[in-house]
């Protein structure tokens, strides 16, 4: 039997056993999907129970069925303040990776560049932004911006953060062996510390994600915005103000269906970074 032969062979009992484990991978994907579906949709009910059977008032705790009855006909209010905040909060979180990524490579080249910023940054972090946020209201040109500045200070760091460690976590074997064969500071960046860094990235992005919309909903609750350009923050507000409490829980419910596929949306990104060869995304041989 030739090498080809014997490598075809090999290939083929390759492809068979990955189907034989197809099926166990899709039952355990499945189960990994109907189990919190199943469970959420156990909690509806039981909800729709309590508040029928005991005639709970609406303004105390709506039925599940008003607050979806309350979603689609206050769509376009709900829709409209939905778009603000998803762009202050994808606007926030673009501005803190550019930012956190910049800087930690620039503390990575620059052992004093470090030491001189990176306390401030911590500072910024530990720093409650409620407490922060009228000064920003202050000083910031409108309401956009104060929002804007907010959720980026809240999702700068752990970017920043995650991303330096990264950078420093390199292998120091590889770097040696990157200065034998006299590669640059900066082929070493690009070559070698960045593609290192990923995992951390893809960490920081995915709390990054979630943070960017805690900052601009924070925000927004201490700016106290208002008007056609305001976001699911301010429609909270005003139906508390209102007693509309199924208009309230629609507003909460889109906030956290957003936060919840921001993170499906980071996590893909970061599955999509690392499936090929980080030990985090790839499957166990055994």
């Amino acid at each position: 039997m030739t090498q080809i032969e014997l490598q075809t062979g090999e290939d083929e009992a390759a492809i068979a056993e990955a189907r034989r484990a197809d099926p166990g991978r899709i039952r355990a994907l499945a189960a990994r999907i109907a189990v919190p579906v199943v469970a959420f949709g156990a909690f509806v009910v039981l909800w729709q129970w309590y508040v029928t059977a005991y005639q709970v008032p609406r303004y105390i705790l709506p039925a599940p069925t008003e607050v979806a009855a309350t979603m689609v006909g206050d769509w376009p209010i709900l829709s409209s303040a939905l778009a603000v905040t998803l762009t202050i909060t994808f606007a926030a979180l673009a501005a803190a990776l550019v930012g956190g990524v910049a800087l930690a490579i620039l503390f990575i080249q620059s052992r004093w560049l470090e030491l001189a910023f990176y306390p401030y940054a911590v500072v910024l972090q530990v720093t409650p932004i409620v407490a922060i946020a009228p000064l920003i209201i202050i000083y910031a040109p409108s309401t956009e911006s104060v929002l804007l500045i907010c959720a980026f200070i809240v999702a700068f760091f752990p970017i920043l953060s995650n991303m330096t460690q990264g950078l420093k976590s390199t292998d120091h074997n590889l770097l040696n062996l990157f200065e034998l064969y006299g590669a640059s500071r900066w082929q070493s960046l690009l070559h070698l510390r960045i593609p290192a860094a990923l995992p951390y990235f893809a960490t920081g992005l995915r709390i990054g994600g979630g943070l960017a919309l805690i900052g601009s909903v924070v925000a927004e609750f201490a700016a106290g915005s208002a008007g056609a350009q305001s976001g699911l923050a301010f429609r909270i507000l005003e139906a508390g103000r209102r007693l509309n409490v199924p208009r309230l829980f629609a507003a909460l419910l889109l906030i956290t269906l957003t936060g919840l596929a921001i993170f499906a949306l980071t996590s893909l990104v970061s599955h999509l970074l690392l499936r090929r060869w980080h030990e985090s995304a790839i499957r166990r041989e055994n």
